[in-house]
């Protein structure tokens, strides 16, 4: 698995509701372990702290009570086992904070449990992925990667005639005119705090059905010079005047 496909499945994990029993597997198989590895660890596993699952080189959780996360990373890090296995990591959650540290060098996580994913970076040598500092660094890039990978395959789904060869650069160009607005967005280009999201969500209707005139409306403004958007024809709305190029 890829830094992009493992972010997509531990976001979706942190999404679903939290399984105590499952978690370890679940966690381990977002990091591209297969079924039979998950198997031999549910069968029994070397770890000697409560609610443990142990993998030999790679990682020791554990889940536990609530509010004894603190607790039970110092168990795992005590760990008879943790020293005889010598994992990369050891890992405590109750469902609504998680830990973590990373023994070799001693960087440690706190945070949230629906925050997990934005440590991505840090768990990533769970996967053999441990020379990317820029995913380490920044793993909100990686995450919205996987958002616009899940928004192609899904625009593909419902717009199949959009997959064939010949509108494949029509597609492209769709793509990077989405990834400018939001570039153009985070970064101040246009004017006023969320400009290009905000619009979409007040003009369009809540179940999508009129985005796509929405967008084309945005798009056509930003291809008209400011000057010359009051004579356009059809004639431009007044709500996407905001959106300066």
């Amino acid at each position: 698995m890829n830094a992009v496909e493992i972010e997509a499945a531990i976001s979706d994990l942190a999404l679903q509701a939290f399984d105590a029993a499952e978690f370890p597997f679940a966690f381990l198989a977002a990091f591209g372990n297969k079924e039979t590895a998950l198997k031999r660890l549910r069968a029994g596993n070397a770890s000697d702290v409560p609610g443990g699952v142990l993998q030999r080189n790679n990682i020791h959780i554990a889940v536990c009570e609530a509010g004894a996360v603190g607790e039970t990373l110092k168990a795992l890090r005590a760990s008879p086992a943790t020293a005889k296995a010598k994992p990369k990591f050891i890992l405590a959650t109750d469902g609504q904070t998680l830990e973590a540290e990373e023994l070799a060098g001693g960087e440690t996580i706190a945070c949230a449990y629906p925050d997990f994913p934005n440590h991505l970076g840090f768990f990533l040598p769970l996967a053999g992925i441990s020379t990317i500092k820029e995913i380490k660094d920044n793993p909100i890039d990686v995450r919205a990667t996987g958002r616009l990978n899940k928004l192609y395959v899904e625009l593909l789904r419902e717009n199949p005639d959009w997959a064939v060869a010949e509108r494949r650069p029509d597609m492209n160009h769709f793509m990077a005119r989405l990834i400018f607005c939001f570039f153009a967005e985070d970064t101040d280009i246009f004017n006023g705090d969320g400009l290009f999201t905000e619009t979409v969500k007040q003009m369009g209707e809540n179940n999508g059905s009129n985005t796509h005139q929405v967008l084309s409306e945005i798009f056509r403004a930003m291809n008209i010079k400011p000057a010359e958007r009051g004579n356009a024809e059809p004639r431009l709305p007044t709500w996407p005047m905001a959106f300066l190029t």
